[in-house]
C-alpha cells in the first residue's frame, strides 16, 4: 500500500453510518518566534481522529508533532484555526475553562510517570477526581485495575512499584475519569522494551474493549504499529497516513520523510 502522500480523515462508523469523531482540527497554525526567527510548528493542520481509536502520531524532529498534541490536548494554544473535541469548540476557551476541560474530559500518559511518591497507586489512580470533588465509580474502579493488572498493587507507593507498574498507575488515572481523549506523550520512553510493549498492548486493550480514544505521540515505529492508524507530519503539516501500521511500513514511510 502506499502510505506516503493523501492524509484520509479517519472516522469510525456509528451503527447509524454517521462518522464518529472525537477530536478534530481545522487550519491549525502555531508559530513560535519574529521575523527572520519565525518557526511555522504547525502550518494550516487538518486532521481528524475517530471515537474508540488509537492513533500514532509520528514525524521528523521539528515536525510538529508534540505541537498539535499540546494544542489538541489544550495544554497549547495555536496562534488560528479551530479544534472541536466532542462537539465543543475549545480554541477560544480563557485559562479556567482550558484548565477544567483538562481535569474532566481529558487523559494524559506521559514518559514521565508523574506519580505523587508519598501517594499509594490507588490514591494516584483516584487523584484527579479527588482535586475535582468527584466520586469515584468503584466498578469502574475495579475494572479499570484489573484489565491493567494492579488490583494487588494499589497499596504501594511508587517507589514500591517497578516503571511498568508505575506507568500502568499512569494509565489508570487517565482512563478512570472516562476522557473524551487520553493523549500519550512518548509513553514508553522510559521503559525497556518488554516493559513497554506490555504497556502499549494495555492502551490499545484499552481502545479495543473500553472504547476509549487514544492519541499517542511517539518516535518508535514499533510503538506506532500498536496503533490502529499512524498520522505523519513533515514541516508543521501532514504528509500522509497509515492505516494497517506495522514497524516495517512505518519505517518506510518514515524513511520517505527523511528519518534515518
Amino acid at each position: 500500500m502506499d502510505t506516503s502522500t493523501d492524509v484520509i480523515a479517519s472516522t469510525t462508523p456509528t451503527s447509524s453510518g454517521t462518522p464518529s469523531t472525537a477530536i478534530s482540527a481545522r487550519g491549525l497554525v502555531k508559530t513560535y518566534g519574529k521575523g527572520e526567527a519565525v518557526v511555522h510548528a504547525l502550518a494550516g493542520v487538518d486532521v481528524d481522529f475517530a471515537e474508540g481509536r488509537f492513533t500514532a502520531i509520528m514525524g521528523p524532529s521539528g515536525s510538529g508533532k508534540s505541537t498539535l498534541m499540546h494544542c489538541l490536548a489544550g495544554l497549547d494554544t495555536a496562534d488560528s484555526g479551530s479544534i472541536v473535541l466532542g462537539g465543543q469548540e475549545i480554541t477560544g476557551l480563557n485559562d479556567t475553562e482550558l484548565t477544567r476541560l483538562r481535569r474532566d474530559r481529558i487523559g494524559f500518559v506521559f514518559q514521565a510517570f508523574n506519580l505523587v511518591p508519598t501517594l499509594t497507586a490507588e490514591q494516584n489512580i483516584v487523584l484527579p477526581l479527588d482535586l475535582a470533588g468527584k466520586p469515584v465509580d468503584q466498578a469502574w474502579m475495579a475494572d479499570v485495575v484489573g484489565i491493567l493488572g494492579l488490583t494487588d498493587r494499589l497499596k504501594h507507593k511508587p517507589h514500591q512499584l517497578s516503571g511498568g507498574q508505575q506507568q500502568r498507575v499512569a494509565v489508570a488515572r487517565a482512563l478512570l475519569t472516562r476522557p473524551d481523549v487520553v493523549f500519550g506523550d512518548e509513553p514508553t520512553g522510559n521503559l525497556d522494551s518488554a516493559t513497554g510493549a506490555e504497556v502499549l498492548s494495555l492502551l490499545r486493550r484499552s481502545s479495543r474493549e473500553m472504547g476509549q480514544t487514544i492519541i499517542m505521540v511517539t518516535h518508535d515505529p514499533a510503538a506506532a504499529a500498536y496503533a490502529d492508524r499512524v498520522v505523519l507530519l513533515a514541516d508543521g503539516q501532514l504528509a500522509g497516513e497509515i492505516t494497517d501500521p506495522t514497524p516495517d511500513n512505518v519505517l518506510a514511510s518514515l524513511a520517505k520523510l527523511g528519518v534515518a
